[in-house]
């Protein structure tokens, strides 16, 4: 399948509907227990997905791809949300997450590598270790404040494998599926480890009103748009294109959560901001050399150039 160039429209739209799902999820958090909400997105999500599906007559997967689909839903949605919302009611600020989760690119990029074969230059190494230094940055006054491990900053680790693992097998063996039956599917599957964590650990609604307005922002904003976008966006442009949006995506989060929380960087975060967006911009730089290297029409120029001679030395 050709990877099509990302057009601005869907690099700011997937930004900003991505950004806007750290400070909603805290917001709904602080309101409702963590599991409690999550089966509310997955529910809420599957059932407006799916009938948005059904209206538009796309075709679902069956047998095999059917199971591809819904082992991306328990990484990408499970395997993401489930520890970044536990995180997050441990304290973890939404800027902060956002931070660790844009490591995205590097995970990926490292992910690739091992299982679609794709190159890891130099670049890409330097990539990685600019993002371990971003991470630490970004972890410091928690894990000074911890006096060690932080169980916060390892359950958004987990959050972020979950995502760059989940970007990866979507891109390998999904891609042909469209993105609305995907996310119905991954939505419906994410729902039932949700739901039952949900039912065998303590419900609290702390504010019913606001935790209902937030439930339903991360529903339609963050769980319906956001991932929608995103899968559809891995589709047409491919796993690695996508994750370089994680460049920006925190300092959003960063502003979003400053406006609707009142939270503010403090010093390590704002260096994680700046190195992690270094080493988002170093995996750009990597991707896009290797797509030039690979490009068919520049090789096929390097044929004919090679043919034009070849002609030429030739005498008639």
């Amino acid at each position: 399948m050709t990877l099509r160039r990302m057009p601005w429209t869907t690099a700011s739209s997937v930004s900003f509907t991505f950004a806007m799902g750290y400070p909603l999820g805290v917001l709904a958090v602080s309101s409702m227990t963590p599991m409690a909400v999550l089966a509310f997105r997955f529910a809420g999500a599957a059932a407006v997905i799916a009938t948005w599906a059904k209206l538009s007559g796309v075709r679902w997967p069956t047998g095999r791809q059917l199971g591809h689909v819904a082992v991306v839903g328990l990484l990408m949605q499970a395997g993401q949300f489930l520890p970044l919302y536990v995180a997050v009611q441990m304290g973890a600020p939404a800027v902060l997450c956002a931070v660790l989760i844009a490591m995205n690119p590097v995970v990926t990029a490292l992910l690739g590598a091992a299982f679609l074969r794709e190159g890891l230059p130099l670049l890409r190494v330097l990539a990685l270790v600019v993002g371990v230094a971003a991470a630490f940055a970004a972890c410091a006054s928690r894990l000074v404040g911890e006096r060690g491990v932080d169980p916060a900053v390892l359950l958004i680790l987990v959050a972020l494998l979950g995502l760059a693992a989940g970007g990866v097998y979507q891109q390998r063996f999904c891609a042909n599926v469209d993105f609305r039956a995907t996310g119905a599917i991954q939505n419906a599957v994410a729902f039932v480890p949700a739901l039952v964590l949900a039912l065998v650990t303590p419900f609290a609604a702390h504010d019913p009103l606001k935790a209902a307005l937030a439930v339903a922002a991360v529903v339609l904003l963050n769980a319906t748009l956001a991932l929608s976008l995103y899968v559809r966006a891995i589709n047409h442009h491919g796993a690695a294109a996508v994750s370089m949006l994680f460049c920006v995506i925190p300092a959003v989060a960063g502003v979003l959560s400053w406006l609707l929380l009142g939270q503010r960087i403090d010093v390590g975060v704002g260096v994680g901001l700046l190195l992690g967006a270094l080493a988002c911009w170093l995996n750009a730089r990597s991707t896009s050399r290797q797509q030039r290297e690979d490009d068919p029409r520049r090789h096929r120029g390097r044929q004919d150039r090679v043919e034009s001679v070849h002609e030429t030395a030739v005498p008639r």
